[in-house]
């Protein structure tokens, strides 16, 4: 018997475009993901028992409804009905990255859970195959197979890795009063007065992908963030006491509600923090690929005592 315990790290869109609806009622996106370095933690352990029994610890929403309802028991599930004779688990999910707050956690608990599960097991997985159980999980699941710098396309599950960037000092902070559900930012997103992202308006991709990150403040960019801050103004005020207080940068999380700021080093984001005492406020740093295929592929097998 053994244990495999494996970190599962939040994200944030330098850009995020959306280009209008598919003809599947999905919408055509295009963003550039960033894992940072606030992150969850799972730990698997083989039972003896069949089936899967999840735990979670740090969030009470979560920890209160049906197990079978989060993205890891659907995960491990999804993956034993594809290994076929697979071993019982025991999960024990303790959560950091708020819910619902566009930072993609329940995402990257899943692609967590996949790759703790075939490495608990010992068994394998061809890439591709694991690709399409991810992205049935979820549209953000894939990248978290491979995390630092990347673009998505399509519903954004579509991922092409891109060069990393030099590390940056991240402030994200989440307000405890505003929740923002994604399928409310898509309805304030396809309102008649928003324009939605044309393609031609900015068609290449490498221009795209080269303005994260820029230091003349206009490289960071979210099509959700005016139909977002119209409908919570208390968002838009954390933005601006971001810059405020030192940040280079400062953006919507996803489709929210939380909200992050890119600061000249550590010590400044530390700094600002101070002033979000009533909200949720993580100092954190981007993950490069490199860094974030140590440690989620090298998750640590320990030996367990019978």
């Amino acid at each position: 018997m053994g244990e495999v315990r494996v970190p599962a790290f939040a994200k944030i869109n330098l850009r995020l475009q959306v280009l209008g609806k598919r003809a599947d009622g999905y919408h055509e996106l295009r963003t550039v993901f960033q894992t940072v370095s606030l992150r969850d933690e799972l730990r698997l352990r083989a039972s003896r028992r069949p089936g899967i029994a999840l735990r979670i610890q740090g969030n009470e929403a979560l920890s209160g409804e049906p197990a079978e309802k989060n993205l890891v028991y659907r995960a491990i599930e999804a993956l034993r009905r594809e290994l076929g004779d697979a071993p019982g688990v025991e999960i024990e999910l303790k959560k950091r990255i708020p819910a619902g707050r566009g930072l993609g956690g329940g995402s990257s608990d899943a692609a967590a859970a996949l790759l703790g599960y075939l490495r608990l097991t010992g068994k394998r997985l061809e890439l591709e195959r694991l690709l399409e159980i991810a992205a049935g999980l979820g549209a953000d699941v894939p990248f978290f197979l491979f995390g630092g710098t990347a673009l998505g396309v399509g519903r954004g599950d579509e991922i092409y890795p891109l060069p990393d960037a030099p590390k940056q000092s991240v402030l994200i902070v989440s307000p405890k009063d505003v929740h923002v559900p994604t399928v409310d930012a898509y309805r304030w997103l396809n309102a008649p007065a928003v324009e939605l992202t044309k393609p031609g308006g900015d068609p290449k991709l490498l221009r795209f992908c080269a303005l994260c990150w820029s230091l003349q403040g206009a490289g960071l960019a979210n099509d959700f963030e005016g139909p977002v801050f119209r409908q919570h103004a208390r968002l838009e005020e954390i933005k601006a006491e971001l810059l405020r207080r030192g940040a280079r940068e400062a953006l919507l999380a996803g489709s929210g509600s939380a909200v992050f700021g890119v600061f000249p080093s550590p010590a400044k984001a530390r700094r600002a923090a101070v002033g979000f005492p009533h909200d949720q406020a993580f100092v954190c740093e981007s993950v490069s690929r490199a860094k974030y295929a140590r440690l989620i592929h090298g998750a640590r097998k320990v030996a367990r005592a019978r």
